[in-house]
């Protein structure tokens, strides 16, 4: 499969002039690559206009979505408002809603099976929240592996196997987060070591199948520097980006990094470490 390049745009840019012109930047810039899949995920807002230009070489996802199909629920979007606009995915679980809207594992689960009978892919996020939960030599403690374990399966609870095809996992370690107070840098290791958590968390609820399809990407403070050194490690199959995502220059020279570097799956070495 090709790899995920997911931009978050978050509450970016501030004008429909500015959102026109930073997506026309990078449509044209992008244009003609093919080994890789681009996802755009821009503020509803600009959801309508930019579907509207969007070509082969860019999908669009949602930020966030509400539970239910329609109702009384102010300034809230429904999975079938993102799918009618165009949207092929939607971000669930991020940090900052987690953190700032107070987004439980549970609030997740409903919104994840909202999402599924939508038909829209889901972006799933998990992550920890402190670097504390490493020793001092670097390695994982049991804590870790706690907090990944359930977060993955209480926003999965009684999702089955048919349903994991549309289900992609970002992992996005809080402490990463060049916005994040006192955030430290995150290491290939890093990711490497959650994404085989991860598998083997899926091995575990549903088989090896699922483990070893389940498409899943880093997240923390990825640039063009460090990408390639992030999508070099087996089991990352793309990366979500914020802060460079919504830089023109900066987003395309990541993409054009990856599409340069991308090795196909026959390629790749078989993940067997789970």
């Amino acid at each position: 499969m090709k790899p995920l390049i997911v931009a978050n745009w978050k509450m970016n840019p501030i004008s429909r002039k500015q959102a026109e012109h930073l997506f026309e930047s990078i449509r044209k810039e992008i244009c003609g690559i093919q080994n890789i899949e681009v996802i755009l995920c821009p503020p509803f807002i600009y959801l309508d206009f930019i579907s509207k230009k969007t070509s082969k070489d860019i999908k669009l996802g949602g930020q966030n979505i509400f539970w239910d199909r329609q109702g009384p629920y102010t300034g809230e979007i429904s999975p079938q408002m993102l799918k009618d606009i165009g949207c092929d995915y939607v971000i669930l679980g991020h940090s900052e809603r987690r953190k700032n809207f107070k987004e439980t594992d549970e609030i997740i689960n409903k919104k994840i099976k909202a999402v599924l009978k939508s038909r829209l892919k889901i972006i799933l996020c998990v992550g920890e929240e402190s670097r504390n939960s490493f020793n001092k030599d670097g390695r994982w403690t049991g804590e870790v592996d706690l907090v990944l374990r359930e977060q993955v399966l209480r926003c999965l609870e009684d999702i089955d196997e048919s349903q994991m095809a549309n289900i992609i996992i970002a992992y996005e370690p809080v402490w990463a987060i060049s916005t994040t107070e006192n955030s430290c840098v995150a290491v290939p290791d890093d990711a490497l070591s959650a994404s085989l958590l991860i598998r083997k968390t899926m091995h575990q609820k549903y088989n090896e199948k699922i483990a070893r399809s389940l498409r899943i990407l880093y997240g923390g403070s990825v640039d063009s520097k460090n990408v390639i050194d992030f999508m070099k490690e087996d089991g990352i199959d793309g990366v979500l980006v914020g802060g460079a995502g919504i830089n023109s220059s900066e987003f395309t020279r990541l993409v054009k990094a990856v599409s340069g570097q991308y090795l196909s799956a026959e390629q790749k070495t078989v993940i067997s470490r789970f």
